[in-house]
């Protein structure tokens, strides 16, 4: 695995420099565009921390706020290795919402399964069963993992978020602009969403 990073922060830091506006439209997003809160979770989909925040937090938030019209989530990519961001890019293919937040689902809770190990070739024949389980197709998932276009607004994405928000440690959940640091813990979260409503 560090011959893996070792490549992933030599690629990051060749010069992604200049964040693309495309990269935005491109983030994965639930509920109303003009809900009261938006909650946005930088993660590295090879995260302990981020799958645990996924499983307690997310799908409660979605019961309880994002299918009531009252907050807006979103996903940001903040890979830390190679495989979090083949792993995003897998997960980009996908066209249909719900599809894809069914396969980000999939990912986490399968993480210590697939995250494992020093061969990204194995790492991504991993996620690419995982994303034949929710309708993706393996010419897919080959075509966009050859895309340069998606792993650079990935790359982008991640710098832009690290300047704007001074990311030190994932998952990093920003509540209409200010960092959550409570607790992975629901009730804690949901009071601090009900405080900005």
């Amino acid at each position: 695995m560090r011959e893996i990073n070792r490549i992933f922060y030599k690629v990051l830091f060749l010069g992604f420099i200049i964040f693309s506006a495309e990269a935005k439209s491109k983030i994965l997003s639930y509920g109303e565009a003009g809900a009261k809160v938006t909650v946005k979770v930088f993660s590295s989909l090879t995260c302990p921390a981020c799958a645990n925040w996924h499983s307690k937090i997310f799908y409660q938030m979605k019961k309880d706020f994002i299918d009531e019209g009252l907050v807006r989530f979103e996903h940001h990519p903040f890979p830390l290795d190679l495989a979090a961001l083949n792993a995003e890019i897998i997960l980009r293919c996908h066209v249909d919402n719900d599809k894809r937040f069914k396969f980000l689902g999939e990912i986490y809770k399968k993480q210590k399964i697939w995250a494992v190990g020093s061969d990204i070739n194995k790492i991504n024949e991993s996620i690419k069963t995982i994303g034949a389980q929710v309708g993706l197709k393996n010419e897919e998932m080959d075509k966009c993992l050859k895309n340069d276009k998606s792993q650079d607004e990935i790359l982008n994405s991640r710098i832009e978020a690290q300047s704007k928000y001074k990311i030190d440690s994932t998952p990093t959940v920003i509540i209409n602009d200010k960092k959550y640091t409570g607790k992975i813990e629901y009730l804690k979260f949901r009071k601090e969403i009900e405080k900005n409503l």
